[in-house]
């Protein structure tokens, strides 16, 4: 296959697995998976500058495929239509792979049959039609497994870790990307590591490991910096890494990537990556409290989103900034914009965007004194999250629907908004808790798989140099036996005084982990008090609200307090994060060691028998 097009395609492929899988950070910070229809719609414009989509070149091609003879100059030729019709007219696109596949098939070209299988495979996926592109992308795999093409295979195992990441098994997806970077690594194709690694840290981060997720990205880039052509590749993991750091709380250091990510997308004039790169650095901004600044990116987004016809960039641009305004105490305005994102997203756009809206318009209403006019939002944003199963977005809608019937004086349907909120917000920590526990596994087995690498490495080297003395050794041996002898004595000492250098520093590094372990003890320690404290206040939150729930008249003194005292404890709920951190690292293994011995035992009973281990009284 023509390797200018090869890498081509190669570079659009990973290209839009990144937009597949972006995040749009919303007012209440979801991942969102695009649709197809927003994707074709994004790449509409880059791909009609990039390969000169215009009705001459494609006559052009079509009178060189006309006057040729079949053979693989023709098939090369409907490679360049295939190239030059995916994106605009997908079934002209297809018919051009299906007519590649015909001829290559009659010539038995080998090379041919296995590109047009994975363009056939990328005209489904283009369609939404996954089965069928997993289908064709194993067809195509298949050809290479019997007609061996490193590149094409990397690049067609690629392609399927993305459908599966799409159906959702993201596991699986990053065991095919991992083996997909390892034959990137081992045969040199830099650009398209750097970009698997990046793709891998992109697949943590949509299941919550972020610090997994933030160490591929970083490596990524890492190996990025080294490759000069397509300076947006770095520009994209920078991105990345601003989207993990703000995911984590890290603000500060979230928006000096993503500003380095938008200095490289003005460069290179990426008009669809700045709008998105302001909206997020506006994002990073409001959660900074910089309220003027967020609002100045949002409108740099809504404008850029205008101007290139972005749906999704100008709705998420306006809800943000409705959700702005509230906290700035102008709801007014607020209501202004999330009417017209709104507006935007009933027609295109996420359903998790239009539930989010909904919930900030619902807030800003009751914020402006209308409450009565609030609660239609409220109810159909409860309902969409319901129906969706998208937890975080629903206990927000909760909140502000607890908020908005105090305000109506519905003291009964609020309480129960509230004590629905409480149960949701304790189902997503324990969630959170179980994935930073998978997190620190998969951290483990990594470092323990490196550790054997590098032991092993150490043997065979060990290995080489014995049998490098013991060849010399022979050779001396036919010219003096005492002059083997001393060298073999100088390959013994030498080799002592390694192992001696080893001891030293296997101690040395003992040494340090012991004084690892005794300040996380100390931690631990502190975080188990932490805790503690945290699930009092919590026992004595809920027995005040069941005295209070026959009560409307000490109800409505009470209420406002206790949403002021949860919001308090809100804040603090990475102490259990922190303490299983801790835990894990001084106690290994631990609730792994209980489910080997209890199969079906519960979160909540690791966190007691963790408790326990603490020496902590069962009442406390």
């Amino acid at each position: 296959m023509d390797i200018v097009w090869t890498e081509g395609f190669l570079h659009f492929s990973k290209h839009f697995q990144e937009f597949y899988n972006c995040r749009i950070l919303t007012s209440s910070n979801q991942t969102d998976m695009k649709s197809i229809r927003h994707f074709l719609a994004l790449f509409l414009f880059p791909l009609t500058i990039l390969f000169g989509q215009d009705q001459e070149k494609i006559d052009s091609l079509l009178k060189v495929y006309n006057n040729l003879e079949d053979g693989i100059p023709k098939i090369k030729t409907l490679e360049h239509l295939y190239y030059s019709e995916i994106y605009n007219n997908p079934e002209k696109g297809l018919d051009y792979a299906q007519k590649g596949l015909k001829l290559s098939s009659s010539l038995s070209n080998w090379s041919g049959i296995g590109v047009a299988y994975y363009h056939i495979g990328v005209y489904h996926k283009l369609t939404s039609k996954l089965d069928s592109a997993l289908r064709y992308y194993n067809k195509s795999l298949e050809v290479w497994e019997k007609h061996p093409d490193t590149k094409l295979k990397a690049t067609t195992l690629s392609s399927i870790a993305g459908i599966e990441f799409e159906n959702g098994n993201i596991d699986e997806a990053i065991v095919i990307e991992e083996k997909v970077n390892a034959i990137n690594k081992e045969n040199g194709f830099w650009l398209n590591y750097g970009v698997g690694l990046g793709s891998v840290g992109d697949m943590y981060s949509s299941k919550g490991n972020y610090k997994i997720a933030y160490e591929k990205s970083i490596a990524a880039l890492e190996v990025l910096d080294t490759v000069p052509e397509e300076p947006w590749r770095d520009a994209d993991i920078m991105r990345q890494i601003g989207n993990i750091e703000y995911s984590r709380g890290n603000y500060k250091s979230a928006l000096e990537y993503l500003n380095k990510a938008l200095q490289v997308y003005i460069e290179t004039e990426d008009n669809i990556y700045i709008g998105h790169t302001y909206v997020d650095i506006g994002s990073v901004e409001h959660e900074l409290k910089n309220y003027q600044g967020a609002i100045g990116n949002f409108e740099k987004g809504l404008s850029i989103g205008k101007q290139i016809d972005v749906i999704d960039m100008q709705a998420n641009s306006l809800a943000n900034m409705g959700m702005t305004y509230t906290l700035m105490g102008f709801p007014d305005k607020a209501v202004s914009y999330l009417e017209k994102a709104i507006k935007l997203n009933r027609t295109n756009n996420s359903v998790s965007n239009l539930i989010s809206s909904l919930g900030e318009m619902g807030n800003a209403l009751r914020v402006k004194g209308d409450a009565d006019k609030a609660i239609p939002y409220l109810n159909e944003s409860v309902k969409l999250a319901d129906s969706t199963g998208i937890l975080n977005l629903k206990k927000l809608a909760l909140f502000y629907r607890s908020e908005a019937y105090q305000a109506t004086n519905e003291y009964p349907n609020a309480l129960l908004d509230m004590q629905e909120y409480i149960k949701i917000n304790d189902s997503i920590f324990n969630k959170v808790t179980s994935q930073q526990i998978e997190e620190l596994k998969t951290i483990y087995e990594t470092e323990k798989k490196e550790a054997a690498i590098t032991l092993q490495e150490e043997e065979i080297k060990t290995l080489n140099e014995k049998a490098r003395a013991d060849k010399l050794t022979k050779g001396l041996y036919a010219g003096g036996a005492i002059s083997g002898i001393a060298l073999s004595g100088l390959l013994f000492f030498g080799f002592r005084q390694r192992m001696k250098k080893n001891k030293i520093a296997r101690e040395k590094q003992e040494e340090i982990y012991k004084q690892e372990i005794a300040h996380k003890k100390k931690e631990l320690t502190s975080q188990t008090l932490h805790l503690v404290q945290k699930n009092t206040f919590i026992q004595e939150l809920m027995e005040n609200l069941e005295k209070i729930k026959n009560s409307p008249e000490k109800f409505k003194m009470e209420f406002r307090r206790i949403v002021m005292l949860l919001k308090k404890e809100n804040a603090s709920d990475k102490d259990w994060e922190v303490f299983k951190t801790y835990f894990a690292d001084v106690h290994n293994d631990f609730d792994q060691k209980l489910r080997t011995l209890y199969a079906d035992i519960s979160e909540k009973e690791i966190r007691l028998a963790a408790f326990l281990r603490m020496n902590l009284t069962t009442k406390e």
